[in-house]
C-alpha cells in the first residue's frame, strides 16, 4: 500500500519533539508500505521555521514540506492563519502524489483533516482520521477559544470529519466516548507508547550530568513542550518548596510559548534547583533521560485532560524512570496499576514537592517504580506492537476498497 500522511507537526527522528509517527512509519515501510508525509518546515515546538528542505527521502518515506505561515505562538489569529495555510498548501502538494492507496489524517491541528478528507474523496481512497487530542474541547476548556460563532463552527467542522472518515482513530481509550457522541460511527484504539529499544534503563546518564552540573543530584525531568496546558509555574512553584534540599533538580528541557517567562520567574525568584535546556532530538533522548532518577509528566488541572495518554509517560516507563504524574485519569490508571510511578494532584504544587522528597528519601523506591514501567510498556505499550495493529486497520482499510473498486 501507498499511504498518504497529511500531518502539520509532524516530527522526524532528528529533531525535537513527539516523533510517534516517523517510528510508526518506519513499522509500516518494514512491512512492505510505502509512506508519502506531508509535513510543515515550522516546528510546532518552537513556532520556527526549522528546515528549508522541501522534500526528504528514506528508504520507503518521503517527507515533504508544504508553505506554512510562521507565526504559532503570537496569537490565535495567527495560528489559525497557520493552520489554513498548510491545509491549502498540503492540499495542493497533496494532488500531485499518485497511486494512493489510503489517506490519514490527524488532528490537531483539525484544518489538515479537511484537506485528508478532500484527498482521500478525489482520489477514491479510504479516509483514517487520527484523533490526537479532543480539539476543539480542549481549547474551549484552556480559554483559546471563546469566541461562540467560531467554537459553533469548529465543532461543526469536528462531527463532520468525524461523521465522515471511514475510520476514525484514537491514541487514547478516553478519547472514545467523546468521538462516538460526536458522529464516529467506526472507532479504532491504538494507544501511545513507546519503542523501548532507544532507551537503556540501565544507563545513568554520566556525560549529560557532568555537562550539566548534576553529579550528586537527584534529578526530576520534565521533557516536552512550554505551552500554557502544560502547567510548568507549578514545577516553579515546587521547586520553591524544596529550596531546602540542594541535592534535588528540576530540569525542563523543551520549549514553546511559555519558556521565556518561566525563565524570567525562576531567575526573579533565585530557583537555583532548576535548569532550562533546549529541546533536543529523539535520538539524544536516550541519554538525557537516563540521567534522570524521575521524569515529570504535567498538565492544568482540567476534566477534559483526564482522557489523555501522554506520549511522555511511556517515554519515561520504557526508560526504566520513575514517573511523578501531575495528571488525573485513564494514564493514572495505567500507573498506579503498574507501579510505575507516583501520583499527584493536578496544580498542586505542595504534594508536587512532596512527592519529589519522597522519591529523593528512597531512591531504591524509585529504582523499582522505573523497572516496574519499562515491564509495561514491554507488555501492553511496546512501539512494534502497536505499529503492527495500526498496519492491519490500514490493511484491512485498503482491501475492502479494493473490493469495493473491483465489484466484491
Amino acid at each position: 500500500m501507498h499511504i498518504l500522511l497529511i500531518h502539520q507537526a509532524f516530527v522526524s527522528l532528528g529533531e525535537a519533539g513527539g516523533t510517534r509517527h516517523h517510528e510508526l512509519a518506519r513499522y509500516l515501510v518494514q512491512r512492505g508500505h510505502r509512506v508519502t508525509i506531508i509535513c510543515s518546515p515550522v516546528s510546532y515546538l518552537t513556532g520556527k521555521v526549522e528546515t528549508r528542505t522541501s522534500q526528504e527521502e528514506e528508504e520507503g518515506i518521503t517527507i515533504r514540506r508544504a508553505y506554512t505561515y510562521a507565526a504559532l505562538h503570537r496569537s490565535f489569529f495567527h495560528r489559525v492563519l497557520a493552520f489554513v495555510s498548510f491545509m491549502l498548501s498540503s492540499f495542493w502538494i497533496g494532488l500531485s502524489v499518485r497511486q494512493v492507496d489510503l489517506v490519514w489524517g490527524t488532528s490537531p491541528p483539525i484544518f489538515q483533516g479537511v484537506t485528508a478528507w478532500a484527498l482521500a474523496r478525489l482520489k477514491g481512497v479510504p479516509f483514517l482520521f487520527e484523533v490526537r487530542d479532543l480539539w476543539p474541547a480542549f481549547a474551549i476548556a484552556m480559554g483559546v477559544l471563546r469566541n461562540p460563532l467560531l467554537i459553533g463552527a469548529s465543532q461543526a467542522l469536528e462531527r463532520f470529519l468525524y461523521r465522515h472518515a471511514d475510520r476514525v482513530l484514537v491514541n487514547s481509550p478516553g478519547f472514545i466516548d467523546h468521538v462516538t457522541a460526536r458522529g464516529a460511527t467506526w472507532v479504532e484504539l491504538v494507544p501511545n507508547g513507546a519503542d523501548p529499544e532507544m532507551f537503556d534503563p540501565a544507563a545513568r546518564g554520566e556525560a549529560f550530568r557532568a555537562a550539566h552540573g548534576l553529579d550528586g543530584h537527584f534529578v526530576v525531568l520534565y521533557a516536552g513542550a512550554h505551552g500554557p496546558s502544560n502547567d510548568l509555574g507549578v514545577v516553579l512553584d515546587a521547586a520553591e518548596h524544596l529550596q531546602d534540599e540542594p541535592r534535588i533538580c528540576f530540569v525542563l528541557v523543551g520549549d514553546g510559548k511559555e519558556k521565556p517567562a518561566l525563565m524570567k520567574q525562576a531567575q526573579e525568584r533565585g530557583l537555583k534547583n532548576v535548569l532550562f535546556l533546549p529541546p533536543a532530538p529523539k535520538a539524544q533522548m536516550g541519554e538525557i533521560m537516563a540521567a534522570a532518577d524521575a521524569c515529570l509528566a504535567i498538565l492544568k488541572p482540567l476534566e477534559l485532560y483526564k482522557t489523555t495518554y501522554p506520549n511522555k509517560v511511556f517515554d519515561a516507563m520504557a526508560a526504566g524512570r520513575a514517573v511523578v504524574l501531575a495528571i488525573d485519569g485513564v494514564i493514572r490508571q495505567v500507573v498506579e496499576e503498574t507501579g510505575a510511578g507516583v501520583f499527584v494532584p493536578p496544580g498542586d504544587a505542595q504534594a508536587l514537592a512532596q512527592a519529589v522528597r519522597m522519591l529523593a528519601d528512597n531512591p531504591q523506591a524509585a529504582r523499582e517504580m522505573g523497572e516496574a514501567g519499562r515491564r509495561c510498556v514491554e507488555r501492553r505499550f511496546h512501539r512494534q506492537v502497536l505499529a503492527e495493529q495500526l498496519a492491519l486497520i490500514m490493511e484491512q482499510m485498503g482491501g475492502e476498497n479494493g473490493r469495493k473498486n473491483s465489484g466484491g
